[in-house]
């Protein structure tokens, strides 16, 4: 007997299916054991940014020209990012007096995972202006259709949209290109 499988092999006593099913028995409890695990985590995670959330200024109350940024861990919110540089983000223009609804519906679907793309979210921007309020979310990978076409079918149910919103999407390569053409026009007056 060469390995562990042979002896299986050679034995026809039948009990090697209890052993089988003791340890698929075994595997199932590992999984849910590290299911528990990451669940807890994850909600110390939402009960510890809540803290920190319920502190803090909503968006709706904010004045003058004011941006918060909600990025993962290790992520910042730059374009050059290497977690940001091949994605794009959704542009939702919002009229005045709906961002902090919308701000808190978008992080808690963000905390709770409800995109359902994997790692593909980066984070989120709320800007505030004095016309109109603007929410983004971030991704990674802007080549991927798919994916930005499930972000915006969720984005429209968290939100709650009305079918006529405008949505844009725009690539980070996109910005970067209309930023540095806006630094080189040349005014005079």
């Amino acid at each position: 007997m060469n390995n562990k499988f042979d002896a299986l092999k050679d034995d026809d006593s039948g009990d090697h299916d209890q052993n089988e099913e003791n340890s698929t028995q075994k595997d199932g409890e590992k999984e849910k054991t590290e299911r528990d695990k990451n669940q807890s985590s994850s909600k110390r995670k939402v009960e510890q940014f809540w803290r920190f959330y319920s502190h803090m200024v909503s968006p709706g109350d904010l004045i003058g020209h004011s941006d918060f940024h909600l990025f993962k861990e290790g992520i910042k919110p730059m374009w050059e990012d290497d977690a940001n540089k091949n994605g794009g983000k959704w542009i939702i223009r919002l009229r005045k007096g709906l961002a902090s609804r919308c701000w808190e519906n978008l992080i808690l679907a963000m905390l709770g995972e409800q995109f359902m793309v994997g790692e593909e979210i980066c984070g989120a921007v709320v800007s505030v202006r004095f016309q109109e309020d603007i929410i983004s979310i971030w991704n990674k990978t802007a080549s991927d259709q798919a994916t930005t076409a499930r972000i915006q079918d969720t984005l429209r149910r968290v939100l709650n949209l009305p079918p006529n919103t405008i949505m844009e999407y725009k690539t980070h390569t996109d910005s970067i290109k209309d930023n540095s053409s806006f630094r080189n026009t040349k005014i005079t007056l």
